[in-house]
């Protein structure tokens, strides 16, 4: 009885994927005459088209699933083999569809892609090439959101204005721009279509994930769209992102390294944000540094300060720190580097800061019991470790030390803030020197170890041990 209705639901799924896939092309072709020679119209902004293509790939990929796995035995080498195959075809399918569909399509695609502790590695590495494949919108459309939202053209805004933009994104695009005051400017622009599509790419995506619950019981990503539905309205709010941006700067202002754009609130919008030029190379780009005489290690040691005070400090974290989003420049007048945070749109709000001593523990368990929250912290952690990398600064273990730092001196406040006694408050006080001073012993031994001076210790040690054997 089990395979037989395992063969109707395959053949259910095959007739689902075949009118899907029938009627996106109906949808394209009813349509292609119309938009024939338009070039303000695309098929991508017909809701059926977006709809129908979804489905169709949805029910493609689940068909997949059910039908090449199913004559093989659960955790045979085949099946590995096999499970494998499935996993890049459906990838590749889902890399697809976020390219046709663009916008928030290509936000869940990026999110997905970074997820390499919880997806198989052939999602993550196909979906990862959706951070390089963002839209562009067209000199066209930049102009309509700029005049419906600031009441102007360009040309009365800006004495100059380029048309190739910095750098595109799912839901944005960056251009440089000079005021007709001679300021220069960076002007982030909503691409045109993604306000009026996303709440409906969102409803599309969280009812055929439903439907891929119901087929597949163990699916555990409808969380995906839950984060969505919450984070997706506060990244299209570019006002909101202004508010972040001040926001760590001021909590931030001890850190003289920092570099936060400033943002000109008479010329930002919902849709439109003119902040403070800054140019820098990426944090991760080691050649860039070494030409500019900057210190790569000191880099890595601030910026391990400057997330470590974010999440274990304030509790306020920017959570998209991919190295287009971090720069570098040394500043030619001290002579000091300087990081340079951009993009603010989202931050989360997590409860470490207060919650110290309940939460740390937690994450040696499994990443089911980990917060929602964590699993922000979890991306942003593998992004910094991905830099350290890119820097081969990972031997010094900067960042990590400076973690451990804050991860000690939160914890300790913590403690104290639920001891009134002077003992006990003196004792959690010692306990936080203790530790901190293990740290600073510990990376003296690394400095040492990495050191010329290091170095010569060893081989005078391994020589004299050689020597008496």
């Amino acid at each position: 009885m089990a395979a037989v209705g395992l063969s109707g639901l395959s053949q259910g799924l095959s007739v689902m994927a075949r009118r899907a896939l029938k009627l996106a092309s109906l949808a394209a072709a009813t349509t292609g005459v119309y938009l024939y020679g338009n070039e303000f119209l695309d098929p991508n902004d017909f809701g059926v088209v977006r709809v129908g293509r979804a489905i169709a790939t949805t029910a493609v990929i689940t068909y997949d699933y059910l039908t090449s796995l199913r004559s093989v035995p659960y955790g045979s080498e085949e099946y590995d083999v096999l499970k494998s195959q499935v996993h890049l075809r459906s990838a590749e399918r889902l890399r697809e569809l976020c390219c046709a569909n663009r916008g928030t399509f290509i936000k869940v695609g990026q999110h997905l892609g970074a997820l390499d502790y919880l997806l198989p590695e052939e999602y993550t590495r196909t979906l990862k090439v959706l951070h390089s494949q963002a839209p562009q919108s067209t000199r066209q459309e930049v102009e309509q959101v700029i005049r419906e939202d600031l009441g102007k053209e360009i040309k009365e805004l800006f004495a100059s204005f380029e048309d190739t933009p910095l750098g595109a994104a799912s839901l944005a695009q960056v251009h440089k721009a000079v005021l007709q005051d001679g300021r220069t400017v960076a002007v982030k622009v909503q691409h045109p279509k993604v306000q009026a599509q996303s709440s409906k790419d969102i409803l599309l995506m969280e009812v055929l994930l439903l439907v891929v619950k119901q087929i597949f019981p163990d699916f555990e990503f409808m969380w995906l769209v839950e984060e969505a539905k919450k984070n997706l309205p506060l990244e299209l709010d570019f006002l909101n992102e202004g508010r972040n941006a001040e926001k760590v700067a001021h909590m931030l202002k001890d850190f003289d390294f920092l570099k936060v754009p400033r943002i000109y609130w008479e010329l930002s919008t919902r849709r439109v944000l003119l902040m403070e030029f800054m140019e820098g190379g990426q944090v991760n780009d080691r050649a860039y540094m070494k030409r500019n005489g900057i210190d790569v290690n000191e880099i890595s040691r601030n910026l391990g300060k400057l997330y470590s005070e974010m999440i274990f400090v304030n509790g306020f974290v920017h959570c998209d720190p991919h190295p287009g989003n971090v720069l570098v420049k040394k500043c030619p007048a001290s002579g000091k580097a300087h990081i340079i945070l951009l993009d603010h749109g989202l931050y989360q709000d997590v409860e470490i800061r207060s919650n110290a001593a309940a939460y740390l523990p937690q994450i040696t368990q499994l990443l089911n019991n980990v917060p929602r929250q964590m699993l922000l912290l979890l991306k942003t952690n593998d992004l910094l470790r991905g830099i350290e990398s890119a820097l081969h600064t990972r031997a010094s273990a900067s960042s990590f030390l400076n973690m451990s730092r804050c991860c000690i001196r939160a914890v300790s406040t913590y403690q104290r803030s639920k001891n009134r006694s002077l003992y006990r408050r003196a004792q959690i006080s010692l306990t936080e020197a203790l530790s901190l001073w293990q740290i600073n012993l510990y990376e003296l031994f690394l400095w040492l170890k990495g050191s010329r001076l290091g170095n010569w210790v060893v081989a005078l040690l391994s020589w004299m041990h050689h020597s008496t054997h």
